[in-house]
C-alpha cells in the first residue's frame, strides 16, 4: 500500500471522527445547557416571587383593615357605651367614628386590589409551573433520543478509533508527521483527491505531470497551492 493510500484512508477515518466528535459536542451542550427550560424556569421563579409578595401584601392590607375595624368597634363602644355624657366628646367621637369608617371604605378598597393582584399572581403562577412541567416533559422525549443518538455515535467512535490504530500501524512516522502538521493548518483536511484534473480541496488545476507525480506510490505530492497531499484514486 502507497504512503498516500494509507494516509489517504487515515484521512477518512479521522473526518469521520471529527465529525462524530463535532456532533457529541453539540448534544453535550443541548443537555447541558438548553435555553428553553432554562428560560421557563427563570419565568416560575418570576412568577412565584411575585406571587408571594402579593399573598404577603394582601395579608398586610387584610390586617389593615382588621385593625381599622377594632378601632372602629372601640370608639364605638365609647360612644354608645353611657360612660361619656359631655356634648363635646360626644360630638368628637361621632367625628371620629365617621373619619375611621371613611378610611376603612379606603382600606377595604386596597384590600380588594391586593387580592385582585394575588388572583392573577397565581394564576400566572400556575401557568408558568404547567409551561414547566411542559418543557421538562418534552426535555425529556428530547433527551432520550439525544443520549441514545449519542450512544450510537460513541460506539461508531470507538470503532473508528480501532481501525485508525491499524492504519497507522502501516504509515511511517515521518509520513504521519507530515499529515498531522497538514491537518492543523488545513481546517484537518490534509489529504485530499483530485476531481476533475483539479485539486478537490481548493480548486487549483493539475497539470497533466502533477497529476502523474500524485498517482506515484514512492513519494508524497503536494497540491502546489494549498500544500495538502494528494492522492489519486
Amino acid at each position: 500500500m502507497s504512503a498516500a493510500l494509507g494516509l489517504y484512508r487515515l484521512q477518512q477515518v479521522d473526518s469521520q471522527i471529527d465529525q462524530i466528535q463535532a456532533r457529541l459536542k453539540v448534544i453535550r451542550e443541548s443537555l447541558e445547557n438548553d435555553i428553553e427550560l432554562q428560560t421557563a424556569t427563570r419565568e416560575l421563579a418570576t412568577a412565584d416571587k411575585n406571587y408571594n409578595e402579593a399573598e404577603s401584601a394582601l395579608k398586610r392590607s387584610e390586617a389593615e383593615v382588621e385593625k381599622q375595624r377594632i378601632k372602629i368597634e372601640q370608639t364605638e363602644a365609647s360612644l354608645y357605651g353611657g360612660r361619656v355624657h359631655n356634648p363635646k366628646e360626644l360630638q368628637d367621637l361621632q367625628k371620629d367614628v365617621a373619619s375611621l369608617k371613611r378610611y376603612l371604605e379606603t382600606l377595604e378598597e386596597r384590600e380588594l386590589e391586593a387580592m385582585l393582584v394575588a388572583e392573577n399572581s397565581e394564576k400566572e403562577s400556575h401557568v408558568a409551573k404547567v409551561h414547566l412541567e411542559h418543557v421538562h416533559s418534552n426535555l425529556n422525549d428530547q433527551n432520550r433520543d439525544l443520549t441514545q443518538e449519542s450512544e450510537l455515535l460513541r460506539k461508531n467512535l470507538e470503532r473508528l478509533n480501532t481501525e485508525r490504530q491499524a492504519v497507522i500501524k502501516d504509515l511511517a512516522q515521518q509520513k504521519m508527521s507530515v499529515y498531522d502538521q497538514l491537518r492543523q493548518r488545513r481546517r484537518g483536511i490534509a489529504v485530499t483527491t483530485i476531481s476533475d484534473a483539479a485539486c478537490a480541496a481548493c480548486g487549483t488545476t493539475l497539470t497533466p505531470s502533477q497529476q502523474q507525480n500524485a498517482r506515484s506510490t514512492s513519494q508524497l505530492f503536494h497540491c502546489p497551492s494549498c500544500g495538502r497531499i494528494l492522492y489519486a484514486n
